[in-house]
């Protein structure tokens, strides 16, 4: 069994390519999800082989005390993607207390929870690599979207000063910000619309979730040792910075 891979938001569109990435590998699994249905259909995906863990990532609380029983089970763990986020859409005069913090504790807080959580049994075994999945609108902006999109550029800056902070202990800190992928989100949408957004996508199609994952993998790997603090952008160009 290689290393073991803890993931969060592993039933979604790219975190099932992230997890099912790492299974064909055969990595050992700690999966998670937000309740008990889609961790049932995990574990049908994956076997009883890995792990999985009721996360509630807006409830930092009970996330913290989640996470201090999954680093004593599990002290081991050397590589950590948070994938999970949450939407919560509405202009900023209209958005509601509960909405921004919502958003902002799942997308962001938790992950300074699960970070450090995991990061004292890393620097002891001298190892590691966290990734993040943030997004195109992180950088660009997106109206409607300022919960998110703040949450979301709040993760690459933080990103970046973890990995400032644990680079000489052989950690590993980068960020991975996706633009439109192919998911359940963007098969509801008309021709029309689609046709709009390819407008602004100068190799003309979405991205498929794999091409997120396949970079994830890369970022894991020995082949990315000398790769931190950055932030790496798959949108087929439509923002280039």
């Amino acid at each position: 069994m290689k290393e073991k891979v803890f993931i969060t938001g592993a039933s979604g569109g790219i975190g099932s390519s992230i997890t099912k990435r790492f299974n064909e590998i055969g990595h050992k699994l700690i999966l998670t999800s937000s309740s008990e249905e889609k961790l049932s259909k995990l574990m049908k995906l994956y076997g009883d082989q890995h792990d999985y863990y009721i996360l509630d990532l807006s409830d930092l609380t009970n996330l913290e005390s989640a996470m201090s029983q999954i680093v004593i089970d599990h002290p081991d763990i050397s590589i950590l993607i948070n994938n999970a986020g949450l939407t919560s859409d509405s202009l900023l005069l209209r958005m509601k207390l509960n909405q921004w913090q919502e958003v902002m504790n799942t997308n962001l807080s938790s992950n300074f929870v699960i970070i450090k959580s995991a990061l004292p049994n890393m620097i002891k075994n001298k190892m590691g690599k966290i990734i993040g999945i943030s997004s195109v609108v992180a950088i660009s902006g997106n109206p409607g979207q300022s919960n998110y999109v703040s949450s979301k550029s709040g993760m690459v800056g933080f990103y970046k000063s973890i990995a400032h902070e644990v680079a000489s202990r052989n950690i590993n800190v980068n960020v991975v910000s996706p633009g439109f992928i192919i998911s359940p989100m963007t098969d509801k949408l008309t021709e029309k619309q689609k046709n709009k957004m390819l407008e602004n996508i100068p190799m003309k199609k979405f991205g498929e979730p794999n091409d997120v994952a396949n970079l994830v993998y890369f970022l894991s790997s020995d082949k990315a040792s000398y790769i931190t603090g950055q932030n790496f952008h798959v949108n087929g160009g439509m923002l280039m910075v």
